[in-house]
């Protein structure tokens, strides 16, 4: 598959700087003790750069004040030096520190890369917008040149992925609507942003940085003096499908460790939600629509947390509903009117059908014959009155390889082959 080109993007010259002190960091001073007790609680000892590393706080400034504290309050202990610098002395905790780390534990088990606020995470979405990816015709066609898709279906796409907010693709199945969804996704991925490990609000942790979502990327020039906080990512492109809930829509708070998971449309921020297969979910359909009316609507989302307070997020999202089943058996008119672009995947031409075809051939390494494919087409598709799908091209050829690897003969498109491989792949439903 060929790799999506960059999406033009204006600058956004968000670049979150180090903090120089312990005020910078947004987190008071007990919050910084107690992530530091616990992070020594579970190393045994640790030097002043390791603990730095360990919570992605700069030392000067920040992390040597925190130590200052402890050893003050002979919460821990100089165990030794690694070098002439104060920072590669090794502390050890206490049992007065191990005492008041197990407390520090009774409320959280957080013992990771130090938070960001609130307000800061979101300041910094908004600042790092997916609606400043401007997409072009030139580059839609290169980011789906893999495809073969109708003119009539290609000009809608564009304008629908520069909304930035949220497409309805729906249509008969095996017609490629994931696989479009998923060039869309590559091609957003091609952007870079910001995002902190985990967020900070009254004294809770919410986990967001995500190594099976996200994606590392190369911090962009200039980055010398980031914020530790922060990971450079590639815009994010999130799939769901059946096992989406609306539990999984909110924070997701872990009993033992007492602290939070983002819910996926918050790991989202700044890229693209898939749900595949909208409609076969557990829950209700109607249900997980009116979940999302507020947030399509207004760009914010209300997530709860344990304690019952409501706290407010960006949803900068481009959202993705991917079906097929009827918009009229899923949805109302009042959903469909917050879906900005609402695009059928039809079935393919016989044009386009020979195109997909010619291609898989390719790819397969099976020799195309106009005259093989006249056969399967009349004799599978116009005579039983079968649709055709973008799917079955793959399939069939697929299929005709594996039947002529047992007969142990070369794989043709001769009409022996194409009709084992056609009565075996179809069945009448």
């Amino acid at each position: 598959m060929a790799q999506a080109p960059a999406s033009e993007v204006v600058p956004t010259g968000f670049l979150p700087r180090a903090p120089r002190s312990v005020e910078e960091t947004g987190l008071n001073l007990g919050f910084l003790i107690d992530l530091a007790l616990k992070v020594l609680y579970f190393e045994g000892f640790l030097s002043g750069y390791e603990l730095a590393e360990r919570m992605k706080l700069p030392y000067a400034g920040v992390v040597d004040q925190v130590l200052e504290f402890l050893k003050r309050e002979k919460l821990c202990e100089v165990k030794g030096a690694g070098g002439f610098a104060e920072a590669a002395y090794q502390y050890a905790i206490s049992d007065k520190g191990r005492l008041m780390a197990r407390e520090a534990l009774d409320r959280s088990h957080y013992a990771g890369p130090a938070p960001v606020p609130l307000d800061v995470y979101s300041d910094a979405i908004r600042q790092q917008s997916l609606g400043q990816v401007i997409v072009h015709q030139r580059t839609m066609r290169q980011a789906l040149s893999h495809l073969v898709i109708g003119e009539e279906t290609f000009a809608q796409l564009g304008p629908a992925v520069n909304s930035g907010k949220s497409i309805f693709l729906f249509g008969p199945p095996g017609n490629g609507k994931t696989v479009i969804a998923e060039a869309i996704g590559k091609m957003i991925m091609s952007g870079t942003i910001f995002i902190p490990y985990a967020v900070e609000v009254d004294g809770q942790v919410i986990k967001v940085f995500d190594s099976v979502n996200h994606t590392r990327a190369e911090a962009p020039a200039g980055g010398r003096n980031v914020d530790p906080r922060w990971v450079c990512i590639r815009r994010p492109m999130i799939m769901v499908g059946g096992e989406l809930t609306l539990e999984t829509l909110d924070l997701v708070y872990d009993e033992t460790n007492k602290y939070y998971e983002a819910p996926f449309q918050m790991k989202a921020n700044g890229g693209m939600l898939l749900i595949d297969d909208f409609g076969r979910q557990q829950v209700r359909p109607r249900d997980l629509l009116n979940r999302w009316i507020v947030p399509l609507e207004k760009r914010v989302d209300f997530l709860t947390l344990h304690t019952g307070r409501k706290i407010e997020v960006p949803f900068d999202v481009l959202i993705v509903f991917a079906t097929n089943l009827a918009p009229k058996d899923l949805v109302d008119e009042a959903f469909l009117r917050r879906i900005r672009h609402k695009i059928e995947i039809k079935n393919p031409t016989f044009d386009e059908y020979r195109e997909i075809f010619r291609r898989v051939c390719q790819q397969k390494g099976v020799p195309y014959d106009d005259r093989g494919l006249a056969y399967l087409l009349q004799e599978h598709y116009i005579k039983p009155k079968r649709p055709l799908r973008a799917c079955h091209p793959r399939d069939l050829v697929e299929q005709l390889i594996d039947i002529a690897r047992y007969l142990n003969v070369p794989p043709t498109l001769s009409p022996d082959l194409i009709d084992r491989a056609a009565s075996a792949y179809f069945v009448e439903l």
